[in-house]
C-alpha cells in the first residue's frame, strides 16, 4: 500500500505542474478528494521527491494568489445571470 501512495502524490504532482491545476481540478480528475490531493502534494510528496514538491509549491502558491479573483467572477456569474 505504500508504493501506491508515493506514486499518487508523484503523479499528482507532475498533473498540477503540467497543467497549473488547482487542488479541486486535479481531486477531480483523479478521483479523490481535495484533502487527500492536499496530503500527497504538501506532506508525501516532500519526502518522495523534494525537487517536485518546491515546484508543486509554487503553482499552489499562484492559484492561491488568484483564488480570490476566482471566487469574485463566479459570484458576479451568478447574480449576472449569464
Amino acid at each position: 500500500m505504500k508504493g501506491i501512495v508515493e506514486e499518487r502524490a508523484v503523479e499528482l504532482g507532475q498533473y498540477i505542474i503540467e497543467s497549473k491545476a488547482t487542488v479541486r481540478s486535479a481531486a477531480k480528475k483523479f478521483g479523490v478528494s481535495k484533502s487527500t490531493v492536499h496530503k500527497d502534494v504538501s506532506e508525501r510528496l516532500k519526502y518522495v521527491n523534494p525537487q517536485l514538491y518546491s515546484r508543486v509549491k509554487e503553482v499552489l502558491e499562484i492559484n492561491k494568489a488568484q483564488r480570490h479573483i476566482r471566487g469574485g467572477m463566479a459570484t458576479r456569474k451568478k447574480y449576472k445571470g449569464l
